[in-house]
């Protein structure tokens, strides 16, 4: 104890004297422990002279320890004038020429992030070299978990790129964080990669980067390919946990693969608990399998294993889709005398449910329900409510509801403008459809988009992106790279083809074919291909405006865009042919259908027909076809 006391009284004597302490401490380096360095750590009222023990301590390998980051952080993140005196004792240090450790940072960013000021988190790394501080490996992981955490894994990549570059290896920790973030973010093929990558480094993967991996490969519907890293997982003796089965399990319900789930469960011969359960009961009911996900349920209450939320929300979902609303409804009622609070989702499912049915005031009186029982109704309310309105054709209270949104916070989906703008297009109100397609390229930060995409340096796709986040780390303008990020985030709701599409169809219904296929032209210059969607309303368009060059000028190209004309637009044209007395035309096009899509297993048939109709035989031309759909149905 004597000796304890002697050790902290020193410490704190030198701590408080204005000489220079690293080399005073160095004589009591044989009396302290890591216990002893944690102690004066708490014992510092002054934060600076606490945060530069600190420093001193991490230089001595013996002294590095999780409690010790821990305590630094909790004592940093007290207050924004605690993190001010920690930035003025680094720049104290670097004007006395001091070597100042990655973990002062490390705690930093740490610190920043648990108030909640991420920028700030972001700019202490960015900072480092400025101080003469060279991240290492935890300092790395340290912001790569933030910025996984803040939904910007391509700035996250580019931080790992740059921890290459600068030599500091990387863990097992960062590939886990890195891999998780893709898989997330819906980027499974780029979390393979770097899978592959920890591997040929040499890093052996543990049950939760295991994990992570099959779950996002189920997430991708790639669920042979999960099934397959579940059996080469055990195969290197990499033993999975019931979350991975219960991953895996979730994976074949959510494809439809219902019956191989209860095979692989029989299999490994896990005991159900109330996720298993959930996903097989979740699985039944998407694959229609309505009896047999009622009689699971009460299996498993038999058990007495009790619903949580979720399996409530489940059992909802599954009687609406059955049209069973007032049995659904009933749910919510036993999930509240349970005393479960149902969270926004389960109320959207229901309301989803109302609006599908054309109950709307049930679907209005849940959205204010959820307000009332202390919830928010978040993006997906709204943008299910203004569907519903849409399809009712009450465009007015749907727009009434879009405003509402945006003023408390909600951002509106692609999917929110696609029925916005549908809906206005059913109503003949093209142009006012027009503007919303403006506004949601444009969102919040018009010059920003302007910027982006009129600019000197246009960022036009993700690759582009990229490389740019990659020169701005590679320069240390970290910060810079992330309001890039959520500057582009706020930007706006970038269309998708069914956005044109729906345009396109409002303005051929309106006669306004130039129109759509000017949008047709723009569509492809912003980089979006054209489905078959998109050419079928087109040739409708022309064929009702009768321009049937413009609309078999169209027909001629989609090959060569990699897309084979559909039944249906064959259909199209040939009852055009037949309305204007060109049935030998209409005769010639079926053909060329049969054709492209049997090849030659009709072949003989086929040829035959076309003999007989170039020969003026009707009749023998017909009896072929008919005798190749007697085939066709064998």
């Amino acid at each position: 104890m004597s000796r304890l006391r002697f050790a902290i009284s020193k410490i704190n004597s030198i701590l408080s004297s204005d000489s220079p302490i690293e080399s005073s401490l160095e004589f009591l380096v044989p009396l302290l422990s890591r216990s002893i360095v944690n102690l004066v750590i708490i014992r510092q009222r002054n934060v600076q002279l606490g945060f530069r023990f600190f420093i001193w301590a991490m230089k001595r390998r013996q002294y590095r320890s999780w409690f010790s980051h821990n305590l630094m952080i909790d004592t940093l993140s007290k207050s924004r004038d605690t993190l001010e005196a920690a930035w003025n004792l680094l720049e104290h240090l670097r004007s006395s020429r001091i070597l100042i450790v990655p973990q002062a940072f490390t705690v930093l960013i740490s610190a920043y992030q648990k108030i909640g000021m991420v920028e700030k988190a972001i700019d202490s790394f960015g900072r480092m070299q400025e101080f003469g501080s060279r991240p290492n490996t935890f300092t790395y992981n340290t912001i790569l978990q933030i910025l996984i955490k803040q939904k910007v894994p391509q700035l996250a990549m580019a931080v790992y790129y740059q921890m290459l570059k600068s030599d500091c290896r990387p863990d097992r920790s960062t590939f886990g964080i890195l891999i998780h973030g893709l898989c997330k973010a819906g980027r499974i093929e780029d979390a393979l990669r770097l899978f592959d990558e920890m591997i040929q480094k040499g890093i052996s993967p543990n049950t939760m980067i295991y994990t992570i991996v099959l779950s996002g490969h189920c997430q991708a519907k790639q669920i042979d390919e999960a099934h397959k890293l579940f059996h080469q997982m055990k195969k290197h003796e990499c033993l999975p946990d019931l979350v991975t089965c219960n991953a895996l399990l979730s994976g074949f319900c959510e494809v439809g693969r219902v019956d191989e789930a209860f095979d692989f469960v029989r299999e490994e011969g896990f005991g159900l608990g109330l996720k298993a359960y959930s996903c097989l009961i979740d699985g039944l009911f998407t694959s229609g399998r309505f009896n047999e996900a009622c009689a699971l349920y009460e299996e498993m209450t038999k058990k007495k294993i009790d619903p949580d939320h979720v399996m409530y929300t489940i059992m909802i979902k599954g009687y609406l889709e059955a049209g069973k609303i007032t049995e659904a409804s009933r749910f919510l009622k036993e999930m509240e005398d349970r005393g479960y609070v149902p969270d926004t989702f389960c109320y959207n499912t229901l309301i989803k449910g109302y609006c599908d049915a054309g109950i709307l005031d049930k679907a209005r009186s849940l959205k204010l329900e959820i307000s009332e029982k202390g919830g928010f109704p978040d993006s997906a309310t709204y943008t299910i409510l203004i569907c519903g309105l849409c399809k009712e054709g009450l465009i007015h209270e749907a727009q009434k509801n879009f405003d509402e949104m945006e003023k408390h916070g909600c951002l509106p989906t692609v999917m929110t403008f696609n029925a916005l703008i549908d809906g206005l297009c059913n109503m003949k109100q093209v142009d006012q459809a027009r503007i919303f397609l403006f506004k949601m390229e444009m969102g919040r930060k018009p010059s920003l988009f302007l910027r982006l995409s009129q600019g000197s340096d246009p960022m036009t796709n993700t690759e582009a992106l990229q490389t740019r986040l990659q020169q701005l780390c590679e320069t240390n303008h970290i910060l810079k790279a992330y309001r890039l990020l959520q500057d582009l985030a706020d930007s706006g709701v970038m269309p998708d083809v069914i956005t044109y599409n729906i345009l396109i169809k409002g303005l051929c219904k309106t006669q306004n074919v130039n129109g759509a296929f000017k949008l047709f032209i723009e569509m492809r210059a912003r980089g979006y291909t054209p489905d078959a969607v998109t050419y079928s309303t087109l040739i409708d368009g022309y064929l009702m405006a009768n321009r049937e060059s413009d609309a078999f000028h169209l027909f001629d190209i989609m090959p060569k865009n990699g897309l084979a004309p559909s039944k249906s637009i064959y259909n199209t044209f040939m009852k055009h042919l037949c309305q204007n007395g060109r049935v030998w035309r209409a005769f010639a096009l079926w053909l060329d259908y049969l054709v492209s899509t049997f090849g030659d297993q009709f072949d003989e048939f086929i040829s035959e027909a076309q003999k007989h109709f170039d020969d003026g035989s009707t009749g023998e031309a017909i009896r072929c076809l008919i005798q190749m759909d007697q085939l066709k149905e064998k």
